[in-house]
């Protein structure tokens, strides 16, 4: 698989290492289940997903990846500081 840095051009996927999915933090404020749900419940779905990747043998920029998993197909790369 290759994956297309914004910094760095089209590079190999062992350049980069998988973080998980690219989730909304809660609030600080957030009750106990809320939190507890960020950090232990993931999805492992089969399709498309928004990714967290980090170019660790590269630029070292943070990536938010939006591929699918049967395919492997990258629908866009963007860096992570730059998505809303």
């Amino acid at each position: 698989m290759r994956i297309s840095c914004p910094l760095c051009g089209d590079r190999d996927r062992r350049e980069f290492y998988y973080q998980g999915a690219a989730l909304t933090r809660p609030a600080p404020d957030a009750g106990p289940q809320a939190w507890d749900d960020y950090v232990h419940l993931r999805d492992n779905p089969a399709g498309d997903t928004t990714d967290l990747w980090h170019h660790e043998a590269g630029c070292g920029a943070w990536l938010v990846i939006h591929r699918n998993t049967v395919t492997h197909a990258i629908h866009s790369v963007e860096l992570a500081g730059a998505t809303s």
